[in-house]
């Protein structure tokens, strides 16, 4: 895409111009490098908080969209739906499985459109499924292959994740990378949670007889619409992101993007696949405890998964900020065996509350190892490229172009996640009456992506020794 190259007024809303920037018509910025200490501290980092706050509310909501589905399914016996168990789990997982799948062209929409511009259009999108969901379970008679499409839909806001977050990898420095994307990434997390705890309240209020389930998509419009028009007065393009097909291919050659991708399957892939299924687990293990009466309204614990993985996940980038982010994903491996382990426990207990709180354990750490995780990504592309210091040194332009497409790459790759495990713990219940075989695999898998992170990046004399990765 071709720009003009007149110099205009500054566009942004920043009192000052940091040194050397160039704001051009459309919200355009030359000459960004957040590594420059001048520019930075003269107003880059104010500008670069703006662009995250939008950002992170734009992909909120997209999150909340990608997630609706998730509570939704558990109310529609209630209102005279007769879908099989396998046909919920495939209404549960599919979002993820389109989600997943369009993170893959979402990742190279910055380059393309700008920031700014591409938050506005994928905001917009959001508006499809929203309707669409709003429509189809107001009407009983929906077929199973119009709900499955619709649910596919939903898919449109987990595609966000990819795009915004390789958006902001460019604004921030590499030393800061791992605090401002696990926030970007907390925030987005947080709306499987927030559509968890609103919909059944929003469904309930004033519902005398039947549960009014279209609200479950139409109270999301207005704030749609607000994102939309927030990236349009406070975001910006920057010039500087730029990746290519080039770049997403030597990634892909890359043999520790598929490494990453794997560990980020263990941890994302696991929040968003707990995060999809938890109230299904609930109302089948403790259909006493699935909702609760509030007033008029009713309130499901299920959104407390989701709230916990997303608000430890920033302090998953913080501690990578610190120590590492190997360490810090292979210590959360080891929780999230033992929490998948306590949970198969908990079972046969028949104990709601104690399978309540060793489920909040494996989310816990499922959100500190996907902070952990996404910030050993630009460490270890870094560190590939030659520098010494890659817990400081993004590397040079070229290596942060790589880095930008992986960190899209790894981000679809880990979503896939979100449909296997949904998946198996249908297949899990249907052939067996229960779900401790799937857990039971977990269990395995994390402990095979704690020894994998151990022997890649913290053995010594392994390719990363000396690096904190």
């Amino acid at each position: 895409m071709t720009h003009t190259e007149t110099p205009s007024a500054p566009l942004v809303a920043d009192t000052t111009t940091p040194p050397g920037l160039v704001m051009r018509p459309g919200r355009w910025i030359d000459n960004w490098n957040a590594e420059d200490p001048a520019q930075w501290e003269g107003g880059g980092k104010q500008i670069a908080a703006r662009n995250l706050r939008w950002s992170i509310f734009a992909e909120f909501l997209g999150f909340v969209i990608w997630q609706l589905w998730s509570i939704v399914v558990v109310s529609l016996p209630a209102v005279g739906f007769t879908f099989d168990t396998g046909q919920i789990f495939w209404l549960i997982s599919i979002p993820s499985l389109v989600g997943a799948t369009l993170r893959f062209p979402y990742s190279f929409m910055v380059p393309k459109f700008g920031g700014r511009n591409w938050t506005i259009i994928s905001a917009g999108l959001l508006l499809i499924p929203a309707t669409g969901l709003a429509i189809c379970v107001g009407h009983p008679d929906t077929p199973f292959g119009v709900m499955l499409g619709v649910a596919a839909l939903a898919g449109l806001g987990g595609g966000n994740f990819a795009s915004s977050m390789s958006n902001i990898t460019y604004f921030y420095p590499q030393s800061q990378k791992g605090w401002a994307l696990g926030l970007n990434a907390a925030g987005g997390n947080l709306g499987a949670s927030v559509a968890q705890l609103v919909v059944p309240i929003a469904i309930t209020i004033g519902a005398a007889v039947t549960l009014n389930l279209p609200l479950a998509g139409w109270i999301w419009i207005p704030f749609i619409l607000l994102a939309m028009w927030g990236a349009y007065r406070h975001m910006d393009n920057l010039s500087s992101a730029k990746s290519d097909f080039r770049a997403s291919l030597a990634a892909l050659r890359e043999p520790h993007l598929w490494i990453l991708a794997l560990l980020y399957i263990g941890t994302f892939g696991s929040f968003i696949g707990f995060a999809s299924v938890f109230p299904k687990l609930i109302a089948d293990q403790f259909p006493d405890f699935s909702t609760f009466a509030v007033g008029s309204a009713s309130i499901s614990l299920a959104f407390l998964g989701a709230l916990v993985g997303s608000l430890s996940r920033p302090y998953g980038g913080r501690l990578a900020d610190r120590f590492g982010g190997a360490r810090v994903t292979m210590a959360a491996f080891a929780v999230m065996a033992l929490g998948a382990l306590a949970v198969t426990w908990t079972i046969f207990m028949n104990n709601f509350w104690i399978f309540l709180g060793c489920f909040l354990l494996l989310f816990v750490a499922g959100g500190v190892g996907n902070g952990s995780t996404y910030r050993m990504i630009p460490s270890v592309f870094a560190a590939r490229s030659g520098v010494t210091d890659a817990a400081t040194n993004s590397g040079d332009v070229s290596t942060q172009r790589k880095t930008a497409a992986s960190l899209g790459l790894i981000s679809a790759i880990g979503a896939y996640g979100g449909f296997v495990i949904p998946q198996m713990l249908g297949l899990s219940k249907t052939s067996t009456g229960d779900y401790t075989s799937a857990l039971n695999m977990f269990v395995v898998a994390y402990v095979v992506l704690m020894i994998v992170t151990g022997v890649v990046y913290l053995r010594r004399g392994s390719a990363f020794s000396g690096q904190r990765i």
